[in-house]
C-alpha cells in the first residue's frame, strides 16, 4: 500500500506542482493566499521526503484549497493542469 501511496503522489506533484510553483499574487489577499499555498506544498514536499505520505496528500489538499479559493476569489493567478489559466 505505501507504494501504491507513493506512486499516487508522484503522479500528483508531477501534475500540479506547476500550479503551485507558478502563482501570481494580484493584490495584498493574493500574496496572502499564495503564501499559504506555497507554504503547505512545501510541506507537502517534505512529508514526501521523510515518507509519510497521508501527511503529504493532506498538506496538498491543502495547498490546492487554498490555490482555487484564491482562484476563485480573484486574487491569484496560477498556471498549471490543477487550475485553468484565468
Amino acid at each position: 500500500m505505501k507504494d501504491e501511496l507513493r506512486q499516487k503522489l508522484e503522479r500528483y506533484i508531477e501534475n500540479a506542482g506547476p500550479s503551485f510553483e507558478s502563482i501570481n499574487a494580484l493584490d495584498e489577499k493574493g500574496y496572502k493566499v499564495k503564501d499559504t499555498a506555497q507554504r503547505y506544498y512545501s510541506d507537502a514536499l517534505h512529508f514526501i521526503k521523510k515518507g509519510e505520505f497521508v501527511n503529504a496528500f493532506a498538506a496538498l489538499e491543502y495547498a490546492e484549497g487554498w490555490l482555487d479559493a484564491g482562484i476563485a476569489m480573484g486574487v491569484v493567478k496560477a498556471k498549471g493542469k490543477c487550475s485553468e489559466d484565468i
